[in-house]
């Protein structure tokens, strides 16, 4: 695997390395030694997956609030999407800052989001899924995110959103 850092500090784009033969190709999606030399966590408390019906639906701006902050390690593994990720940590760099990058089968690209960021995505295609590796077990009561369109971010996305949740779109501004 190779690790490449982005924009925001601590967020990494992980891409593998297949071994190609006659038989087609296998590549570590994971590896708590590399994980652990890059300083990123190797808690895997829960894997998620979610199947997106059409084009342009947008999922996000998601993060858990403390003390059950998260990071995650997503992948696409059909269609694709437009990742992006959201720096909250106010003492940061980067705050308020975004990063946004396509995530396919064919690139196989994944996005390692540490804690303290929001994440959301787009689609870009129909029966799109995407699949997650939490390092924190899910919180309803610390479920929580910054809306897709907040001015605050500029977050440019590639398609008009044709689908998003209320949850989602009801989200304040972070200013208000």
């Amino acid at each position: 695997m190779r690790f490449v850092e982005t924009a925001l500090a601590g967020a990494f784009v992980v891409e593998i390395e297949p071994i190609e033969d006659e038989r087609g190709s296998f590549a570590r999606t994971f590896s708590r030694d590399e994980f652990e030399a890059h300083g990123l966590s190797t808690d895997i408390a829960q894997c998620s997956i979610s199947f997106n019906k059409k084009r342009g639906t947008l999922r996000g701006m998601h993060f858990q609030g403390e003390p059950y902050g998260e990071s995650k390690l997503v992948r696409c593994i059909r269609g694709s999407i437009f990742d992006v990720i959201v720096d909250l940590r106010p003492e940061s760099a980067t705050y308020r800052r975004w990063f946004g990058i396509d995530l396919t089968p064919a690139n196989g690209r994944m996005l390692y989001i540490p804690m303290g960021l929001a994440h959301g995505f787009q689609t870009l295609e129909d029966t799109t899924e995407v699949a997650y590796q939490i390092s924190a077990p899910y919180r309803p009561t610390h479920a929580d995110g910054v809306r897709f369109d907040d001015p605050a971010f500029g977050i440019e996305w590639p398609l008009e959103v044709t689908v998003v949740s209320a949850r989602d779109r009801e989200y304040p501004d972070v200013d208000s």
